[in-house]
Formats: C-alpha cells, structure tokens, sequence
C-alpha cells in the first residue's frame, strides 16, 4: 500500500446509508493532524456499500468555515480514473477501440511519431510520454472551451520520450490526449460528458468538473511556507487540468463513486469492464491498471491526487468491497508539515491494513535544513571576502589560480543542480516545483544564487584588485 501511497497516484446513492465513523479514525486524526499542520481534512470510509463519513478544521486558515464529508475538494489525479471510466463508456458503446492508434480520432496526430500510440497505451502510461513531458503545460492558460484541444495540439507535436509500450512512466500529457478523444468522439466538452453520465448518475451531488471559473464553496489550498502554510491565492479553478486533474469533488461523493467501482454490477459501466481498469493493464504496467494504480501483493487498487496546496488519496480493496477516501487542504512540506502519516493511517485504520509511521521525516528535515544554510553561508563568505581581501590578493601561482576559480565551478555546478537536477528528481521544472512547494522552491534559487555571486566577488575582487 506505502508504494502506491508514494506515487512521488460506491453504490448508487439511493442505496447508501450514513453511519459513525469509525473512533479510532478520530481518535488518530485528532493525533496526528497537528504534525502535518493541516487546516482541513474530510474523509470517507465505504465498506460492503455502507459509508461512514467524518471531517474536521476549515475550509480556509482562520475564515471559521468549517470542512464537512460534502465540503468540494480538487482531488487532483484521482480524477484520471473519471477519464478512464468515461472511455470505457465509449468502448463499450462501439465508439472507442482500446488497440486503435490515437491518429485514428483525433486528426492533430496523424503523420506524427505518436500518432501509433493506443488508447490503451494512453490509459496505463505507456504510451511513451514521460512525466516531465506531462507536466509541461502553458504558463498563460486561456479557460477557453478549446483550451484541451489547443494543448493537446501542442502535444501531437512532440515526440515521445520512449518507444510506445516499452516502458510505463507516468504522464499527464496520456490524460489530456484522453481528454480530447472523449471531447471529439462524444461531441460534448469534457466537463458535460463527465457531469451528466457519470457524476449525476452515481448521485454525485457536491462534485463537478473544473470549468474555468472561481468557486467560493470549495476547499482553499494551502502551501508549505517553512514549517507553517499559507493559502494558496484565490482563483479559478484550471478547466484544462481537468482530465488529468481538474474533478472537484466531497468525501462523501467520492466514496459512493469507489462503492460504485466494487459492487460488481453492470450500472455506469459493466462489472467486466470495472475489473479491467482495476488489474495490471499489461507487463510494461504491472502496477496501473486504467486511471487506477494496482498493488497485487495486498490487493489494493488506489490513486493519490496532487494540486496546489492540497493532497487526495482514493483506496479499495475490492475483493473486500472497502474503500476509502481522504481530502487534505494542505500540501506537504520537505520533512516539516508532510501529510504522510495522516493519509497512510487513515486509509490502514479504514481498510484493517498495516500501519507503520514513516521514520524517514529526519532526513528530508536534514536536507531542507542544508537548503536553508547554504544561502546564510554564502552571504557570510561575501562578506568576509571584503573583509579579508588582502589574503584573496596575495594568492599566486598555480595553486593559487585553481583556488581562486574552482569554487565557480563547484557553485556553478551546485546552481545546475538546485536549479535543473533536483526538481527534476520530482518531475517538475523549478517554475513548476514552485507552485507546490513555494518554500523548497525558494531555497534551492537562493542556493544557485547566492553560491554564484560568493564566487564571482572573489574573481572580482582578486583581479580588479590586481
């Protein structure tokens, strides 16, 4: 379950009933809420059709707003199972062939390297696109209807990062292509078809698609700001993130959808097709199924969901037809206000798995720590250089040389990878990184900075001195 989690992926409602929650739930909320400093948490157990719902905190730091089972989240990722869930609709109806290549419904791929990519592929990351390539999206968003097409047209002119098939790289770029093969097949934009043949059939009540425009009722996202949070400035929510990304939902909703998924019914899709997205879709993925990650050592079928300032987690097992749901409006820290142990603890008490607290915390405290000293340290160097000029002048020879100019090699290098390797370690460019973790963001600039300038002042001062 801890490697899905790491991803770092119901019923109808006239047959629900409500029921307690569960006490040791709230009982290990009420402990470990306070170490991830979350503003807000709502969650949602569902076991044999039968939920239990719970919440606790607010919608925004200090507003008094209360979170509720029906307060609406961005569930982030959790979302690509709709998309998944909506093509199956479409290959059942005869309009959608899972092997058919994507040129073959949406005309921007032909002639294109990836015009051969299946829909398949696209559905379990294998189509070759890699995360980075996923995340690259325009910086000025228009929310206009032809927002999806327009970006997956940017897309049909990339080429994949990797043979399609070879490999499984999870990729946003599979979800939005998805996203416009449902626009263009269906004649519907994305958010209608999803509304009205999957939210509103389930009874989905508090849930709808990101449309573009600002909603006061849902849950406010809140970054980490060095030890503490901040919420995330007020917006409209990203109508072009929504196949990947952009469904907007409550606990309670959600755990009708996952009870939904687990009755082994044929009702919004059939029982066949429910278990085929909830299975390894091939050998290239032997842990994602369709929109669905898969761990076959414990059972669990799970997605976790990342947006801004909030952090979503989804798990069934459905051999048990248990599942949870939890919605955290607050992203997680390096090291200080992570979220791991609230949603891992959750989701083990609901489901009656194993729960062991994550002990690593020390060292990503450690080297966000670094992070935090390197910039003090480099300003400290600049000013003893000035101060200490004349040791800097008397340096000769070749030794003296390598002294003066290694040091702009080794901060040139440092800046390289606090500026390009490290967030390319989370898949995100530092642009990128900066909208969820503003703080690490931050600190690794000021690292590349501050390390350039100590040893540019040292070249400056040795040879204008000279």
């Amino acid at each position: 379950m801890r490697r899905l989690v790491a991803l770092l992926v119901l019923g109808f409602a006239t047959a629900l009933q409500a029921s307690t929650p569960s006490s040791s739930i709230e009982d290990f909320i009420t402990a470990e809420m306070p170490a991830s400093g979350a503003p807000g948490i709502a969650y949602a157990v569902v076991e044999d059709g039968e939920i239990s719902s719970g919440a606790r905190g607010e919608l925004l730091i200090g507003s008094g707003r209360m979170v509720t089972p029906d307060t609406s989240f961005v569930i982030g990722s959790i979302s690509k199972s709709f998309t998944a869930l909506a093509v199956m609709q479409l290959v059942e109806a005869g309009e959608v062939d899972l092997d058919a290549g994507v040129s073959q419904y949406l005309d921007m791929f032909s002639d294109r390297p990836s015009g051969s990519i299946t829909i398949r592929q696209l559905l379990s990351h294998t189509s070759g696109y890699s995360t980075i390539q996923g995340n690259d999206t325009p910086a000025e968003r228009s929310g206009g209807a032809d927002a999806l097409l327009g970006h997956v047209n940017r897309i049909a002119q990339w080429t994949p990062a990797y043979e399609p098939g070879a490999k499984w790289d999870y990729s946003n770029a599979n979800y939005y292509i998805l996203g416009a093969v449902i626009e263009v097949v269906s004649g519907q934009d994305f958010a209608t078809y999803v509304e009205t043949r999957i939210l509103e059939p389930i009874g989905m009540a508090h849930s709808f698609v990101a449309d573009g425009e600002g909603h006061d009722n849902i849950a406010t996202g809140h970054l980490p700001w060095f030890s503490s949070k901040r919420p995330v400035k007020e917006g409209k929510t990203d109508r072009l993130s929504a196949p990947a990304g952009g469904v907007i939902a409550s606990a309670s909703d959600v755990a009708r959808y996952l009870a939904v998924m687990m009755n082994g019914e044929d009702d919004i899709i059939t029982a066949r097709s429910k278990a085929e997205m909830m299975c390894p879709a091939s050998a290239a993925s032997p842990f994602y199924g369709f929109g669905w990650g898969v761990d076959p050592g414990d059972g669990t079928v799970s997605h976790t969901g990342l947006t801004p300032g909030i952090e979503t987690l989804a798990i069934m097992v459905p051999t048990e037809r248990k599942g949870v749901v939890v919605l955290v409006n607050s992203g997680s820290g390096m090291g200080f206000g992570e979220n791991a142990n609230l949603f891992n603890g959750v989701s083990a008490k609901a489901l009656g798995l194993e729960y062991a607290a994550d002990q690593s915390q020390w060292g990503r405290k450690g080297l966000f720590g670094m992070f935090v000293l390197l910039p003090l340290l480099f300003v400290v160097g600049m000013i003893q250089v000035g101060f200490r000029r004349s040791g800097l002048l008397a340096k000769t020879g070749l030794l003296g040389t390598f002294s003066l100019w290694f040091p702009l090699i080794m901060t040139v290098a440092l800046a390289w990878a606090a500026i390009h390797l490290i967030p390319r370690l989370f898949g995100v460019s530092i642009i990128t990184m900066s909208r969820y973790s503003p703080d690490l963001a931050v600190l690794l600039t000021a690292t590349a900075v501050t390390g350039v300038l100590w040893a540019l002042l040292r070249l400056g001062l040795f040879y204008s001195g000279k």
